[in-house]
């Protein structure tokens, strides 16, 4: 079984990460505050741009296949390599969409 560094960019925090465990549930088994909240790839909530490396998460249904490409789902999200993994970073999809919905209620109050 092979382990891989996962590397959180900014906050100095490191973690090893087996090829047959997710990165959420490692962060939550050293302590390390990853958000998350459905644990299915479906919310989000746990999105992390790949900075560099390679996940496997054929079950993140939340992404696309491109999304997937630049973005783990680190419930989901089981690393291949060492990786560089920027938290907090969500798909241009999202942001549209967080951006669209605050211009609704902007315009509600109006």
């Amino acid at each position: 079984m092979s382990e891989y560094t996962v590397e959180f960019v900014g906050t100095g925090e490191t973690i090893e990460v087996s090829e047959k465990e997710t990165i959420l549930s490692k962060c939550i088994e050293e302590g390390i505050a990853q958000e998350y909240s459905c644990r299915v790839g479906m919310c989000l909530a746990c999105s992390a741009e790949i900075v560099e490396g390679d996940v496997t998460q054929p079950a993140a249904r939340g992404l696309t296949d491109e999304e997937a490409e630049e973005y783990a789902l680190t419930c989901m999200a089981r690393p291949a390599s060492d990786l560089k993994l920027d938290r907090g970073k969500y798909p241009s999809s999202i942001e549209d969409e967080a951006g669209a919905l605050e211009n609704e209620a902007a315009a509600a109050d109006d």
